[in-house]
């Protein structure tokens, strides 16, 4: 049943009554507004009930004086109980009236007839107008609305409860409709995405700890303390690519091992180190046969904003991925290992990837997992500078380009000792913001030109301050010496320089320098 009108006292009655034909003696119609009920709908999927109308007679047989011009007397509608459904019907009078009629014994008595009305064709009074006087006044009755509510009500419940029943049996006779996702071990990754990237670097990057030698300190026994870093397969000989501060501690005399993401150890020792760049090469001892080195990428094609991904042992929690853009080029950074007067130089590329203590040494991927770097430092809120230290990250993490790395680690392979790039001039490496200042003196007393070396044979001068190097401009000693060592020795470089307030351009071929001095 429609349930528009529900809970309405009475129905709205039409503004023009119907006008039907003379009905035979005796016969019943459907009063104003009857018809058969909309079906109430049970739940979705179920069947729906219906409850049809049934004819209830007058009050009274008006006679032929008292009828109304062009109308049929007819019963009024009564609500006949449905099998089954727990409600029941209203319960009749002792008596009904002389004259009424039933459709079945226990039919309820009809309500009393709705007034008559007229403005149709049959001449009657107007809707509201006042009954004539020889018409006996009726009572209008909510028993016609009674009827219709507890029909709607009845079909409602027969409705809810079908539904309700149908839906347990569906329940009970069916397996669940949810659908079970697939593994994510079942999943394929998209090659570039991250997921992919860090599947297939992953067992190629290590866990290194470093344990430094105890024999050589008075009153210690064994090994000392340990520092855990992080490193990645090289090549297919076995030899690991690192940072040289994660290995100085243990590269006199300590122990040295390398964990794979797979959980296996094996011992290591150190093939080369090289302090001014802060890289070092390790080797293992019983490598694994099929190790796969991660492929190499070309730092100098790399563009800030470009992808990036980190993956090391932060504060030793192996196996770690995070990743970030790059954010800047050719960042000139001094960093030290924090237990030496000793600094290294880099031209770095500089992430927001978030890395950490325990990242140093790791690789810096692209989007196709090619290493682009190799992380060595931080900028620390809490040291207020560059280099290690436990404070965490603040978005300002930097790599060594893998091009400078590579250079210095086939040198380490080969020779075990690294070679620098020199200008043969010592440096301010205190002064910033002014250009790279030659000193008066060199170290130990020696002079800060080196006599017949590059700078010497360019023309330059202790007190000369160099404020480009290739057309890269240079606010100091540190971003000097690290645009240098960029370079390889015999390459040949430009260099600008002011000396009594003139500017100078210049041409040189780099010299070397063997070894960590």
């Amino acid at each position: 049943m429609s349930t528009e009108n529900e809970g309405n006292a009475v129905p709205a009655a039409p503004s023009v009554p119907p006008v039907p034909g003379a009905a035979p003696e005796g016969s019943t119609s459907p009063g104003p507004g009857e018809g058969p009920q909309d079906a109430a709908p049970g739940s979705a999927g179920s069947p729906s009930a219906s409850v049809p109308s049934h004819p209830v007679p007058p009050a009274h047989e008006p006679t032929a004086s008292a009828e109304q011009p062009g109308h049929a007397p007819r019963p009024e509608p009564a609500a006949a109980p449905v099998p089954g459904h727990g409600g029941e019907a209203p319960a009749p009078p002792a008596a009904a009236p002389a004259g009424a009629q039933h459709a079945g014994a226990d039919w309820p008595p009809p309500p009393p007839t709705l007034p008559s009305y007229g403005g149709g064709s049959g001449g009657g009074p107007a809707w509201g107008a006042p009954v004539p006087a020889h018409e006996p006044r009726r009572r209008r009755s909510g028993g016609l609305a009674a009827t219709v509510l507890a029909a709607a009500l009845v079909a409602g419940g027969v409705g809810g409860g079908i539904g309700y029943w149908a839906a347990e049996r569906a329940d009970d006779s069916s397996s669940s409709t949810t659908v079970s996702a697939a593994s994510p071990q079942d999943l394929k990754r998209d090659p570039g995405t991250v997921a992919a990237v860090a599947g297939n670097a992953l067992p190629s990057v290590v866990t290194i700890e470093a344990k430094s030698g105890g024999g050589g300190i008075e009153g210690s026994e064994g090994e000392g303390e340990g520092g855990t870093g992080t490193g990645f397969v090289y090549d297919k000989e076995g030899h690991i690519l690192t940072n040289n501060h994660v290995v100085a501690s243990a590269a006199e005399g300590g122990t040295l091992s390398a964990i794979f993401s797979n959980g296996k150890k094996y011992d290591a020792e150190v093939v080369g180190r090289a302090q001014g760049y802060d890289v070092a090469v390790l080797k293992l001892k019983n490598a694994p046969s099929g190790v796969d080195p991660l492929p190499l990428g070309d730092s100098e094609k790399v563009a800030v904003g470009d992808s990036t991904i980190a993956i090391g042992a932060p504060f030793g929690l192996s196996n770690t991925v995070t990743t970030g853009i790059i954010s800047a080029k050719n960042r000139p950074v001094a960093s030290g290992d924090g237990s030496s007067g000793n600094n290294s130089y880099m031209s770095a590329l500089q992430t927001d990837a978030s890395i950490n203590p325990g990242n140093s040494g790791g690789p810096l991927l692209d989007s196709r997992g090619a290493v682009i770097g190799i992380n060595s430092a931080i900028q620390s809120a809490g040291n207020g500078g560059f280099g290690q230290s436990q404070a965490g990250s603040i978005g300002l993490g930097f790599a060594i380009p893998i091009n400078q790395a590579k250079t210095v680690a086939e040198q380490l392979i080969k020779t075990g000792q690294p070679v620098y790039p020199v200008i043969g001039a010592t440096i301010d490496m205190s002064d910033q913001g002014s250009g790279a200042r030659i000193t008066d003196e060199g170290s130990g007393g020696t002079p800060a030109v080196t006599p017949d070396g590059p700078a010497a044979k360019a023309g330059l001068k202790p007190g000369d301050v160099i404020t480009t190097f290739n057309g890269k401009s240079i606010d100091s000693g540190p971003s000097l010496i690290s645009e240098i060592w960029t370079k390889k020795p015999g390459e040949k470089v430009t260099m600008t320089y002011e000396r009594d307030g003139e500017t100078h351009k210049v041409e040189l071929v780099l010299g070397e320098r063997k070894g960590d001095s």
